[in-house]
């Protein structure tokens, strides 16, 4: 298991090393101790090859190679061990110029994240201290071959001005321990001539504890890992009520795309509002934006509040509560008249529905319970932030607001104790472009709001979903 420096500031760099090494095992019978003594015996083979004079660190995209265990020598010559993970990413990017490679995409806002670096594992094949002529040699014997490739993944959070050296000592060091990881599934694990691929799976911890590295035997399901889970969370001080090491909660590198082409918490780049003695009590974790027009389904002037759902389900989905895929329009009106709250001619209609149902379909779909609380008059809304804030503290969940025709779902908000003053943080469904975080922030689809934005004589009904008690 790896920890990663929980000391680094938000605007640090993340050291990411990937590739793969190949697990051979000759078992010359099936007995459970002769299969385990040759597995920690290959797994030492593969740590001293780490070790050892032939790894090759690449950085894809890039010209630079690291031999980290020859007094970390590397090319291009202006990269040495003194160089600082900055120097290394200004060499990215001279090179993305000369080459043409640099990005096309459009410049907009982004969202605040680490800088990452990828390095890429190698080894080098050919060894000067060997014969130039081919040896062949045949033996014949009985036995039990084993071959797999190890999926390596580690991480270090670090800060730019580290030295390539310093980088490193550190990547090598959780290689190591990666592989010890590796070998302790392989032990318990290992089942006759069946041995699982051992899988590093990485998850972001609440502060300080930071991004933490867990290695689990490939193929099985969170329901079979869930006494190593709560050893885990014993282990880290976690309460045992929330899911924190899920498969569904794998870490999201700021690199990487989301290939389903949502949004995910467009709310992450907008200033706070300035109020005194106010405090923020925002949603916890990673949702998607769901709004008007997506997935090819034109629900503009009745879908505010399916979509508004559908924001509250991604939310369950990446913390990892549930497996449920984000319900369909058609799916949703199948549940509702599933549980005998529509007939069955609501399906495929294009009625709204409202908190009361969004309650319905959550319970129905995922087993998730909300508190239903009742406004009769939007001008009392200035007057619920404590409650609002207890929710967004304790439950952490989006909020699905309906009232009159329109539906929204709020994010969290800036209260002050002291002077009852209230901004919401509203993310509209009734957006209808593409996904475009610069624009929908800037053009207030996802926003703070101050307490006229809501109707002040219209009735509103807010559906606040329960985080389910679960490990």
């Amino acid at each position: 298991m790896v920890v990663s420096d929980s000391n680094t500031t938000a605007a640090g760099t993340i050291l990411r090393l990937k590739g793969q090494l190949d697990l051979k095992c000759q078992f010359d019978s099936t007995d459970e101790l002769h299969m385990k003594t040759v597995i920690s015996r290959t797994f030492e083979t593969l740590r001293r090859k780490v070790r050892s004079d032939s790894l090759v660190l690449t950085v894809p995209g890039s010209p630079v190679i690291i031999w980290p265990n020859k007094d970390v020598s590397a090319t291009p010559e202006e990269m040495t061990p003194t160089s600082t993970c900055e120097d290394l990413q200004r060499c990215m990017k001279a090179d993305e110029e000369v080459t043409g490679k640099k990005s096309t995409k459009k410049k907009g806002k982004k969202m605040l994240t680490e800088n990452v670096i990828n390095f890429h594992l190698m080894m080098e094949l050919s060894n000067p201290g060997l014969p130039s002529v081919p040896t062949l040699t045949r033996t014949i014997q009985n036995g039990h071959f084993l071959q797999t490739a190890l999926p390596l993944d580690c991480v270090v959070r670090t800060t730019c001005n580290k030295t390539l050296k310093i980088a490193c000592e550190r990547l090598l060091k959780e290689l190591i321990v990666q592989l010890n990881e590796m070998e302790d599934v392989s032990l318990q694990h290992v089942k006759g001539t069946a041995l699982p691929v051992p899988q590093p799976f990485h998850f972001l911890l609440p502060e300080p504890k930071g991004l933490v590295t867990v290695v689990y035997p490939a193929g099985l399901h969170d329901d079979q890992l869930e006494s190593y889970r709560k050893e885990l969370h014993q282990r880290f001080e976690l309460p045992e009520d929330r899911p924190y090491f899920r498969k569904a909660n794998v870490y999201h590198f700021p690199d990487e795309v989301y290939k389903d082409g949502y949004l995910r918490n467009p709310h992450a780049v907008l200033t706070h509002p300035a109020m005194e003695n106010s405090k923020l009590y925002l949603v916890q974790g990673i949702y998607s934006y769901h709004h008007y027009m997506q997935d090819r389904t034109d629900d503009s002037g009745w879908g505010c509040a399916y979509r508004s759902l559908q924001t509250i389900c991604s939310w369950f989905q990446q913390q990892g509560y549930v497996e449920h895929a984000v319900p369909t329009h058609l799916e949703i009106q199948q549940a509702l008249v599933d549980v005998g709250d529509k007939q069955a001619s609501f399906i495929g209609s294009r009625q709204w529905i409202g908190s009361i149902e969004v309650q319905a379909v959550l319970d129905q779909l995922l087993g998730v319970t909300s508190k239903i609380m009742f406004v009769s008059q939007g001008s009392e809304l200035a007057s619920k932030g404590r409650e609002l804030a207890n929710h967004f503290l304790t439950e952490g969940t989006p909020i699905m607001i309906g009232g009159g025709v329109l539906a929204h779902t709020i994010l969290g908000v800036a209260w002050s104790e002291t002077t009852g003053q209230i901004r919401y943080l509203i993310l509209d469904p009734h957006y209808t472009g593409a996904e475009d975080l610069q624009l929908i922030t800037d053009k207030g689809w996802c926003g703070w709001k101050g307490p006229d934005f809501w109707d002040q004589t219209a009735y509103y009904n807010l559906c606040l979903p329960q985080r389910p008690k679960v490990i």
